[in-house]
């Protein structure tokens, strides 16, 4: 039996990033899912059947940012509240932080710190985890 290829949603205002993210999530197994403004990502969380995982930026497109983002999805009455929720940016003040972390997020990336394979290596690990929970 071969396991479900796991979805993430990628939220991400710069193109040419967006587009290595994705490439990087397919050529690991994964299917990636873009978008660049919070409104195109709560769109995709609607009509997607199922999202395994959620990578935000902290700035995007638009006049919200990734905390509004997380703060939707993390909502208690938010049907996606159990998502896990992956924030990789270089807005790295402890205020920000940890109000990212006092939602839930699964894990604050600092970009500056880690290169785009590290992040996905840890990120696959956390979703092929969750499926034996």
């Amino acid at each position: 039996m071969s396991a479900k290829t796991k979805i993430v949603l990628v939220v991400e205002d710069e193109r040419p990033l967006l587009d290595a993210i994705k490439l990087k999530l397919e050529n690991s197994g994964m299917e990636a899912v873009t978008a660049r403004t919070v409104k195109q990502a709560l769109s995709y969380l609607e009509e997607l059947p199922t999202v395994d995982g959620i990578w935000v930026d902290h700035y995007l497109l638009g006049d919200e940012d990734g905390l509004d983002f997380v703060a939707q999805v993390k909502n208690e009455g938010s049907r996606w509240n159990q998502i896990p929720v992956f924030v990789v940016s270089n807005t790295a003040s402890s205020e920000k932080v940890m109000a990212y972390m006092q939602f839930g997020v699964s894990k604050y990336f600092v970009k500056a710190n880690y290169r785009l394979d590290q992040i996905i290596k840890e990120i696959k690990e956390n979703l092929d985890h969750e499926q034996f929970e």
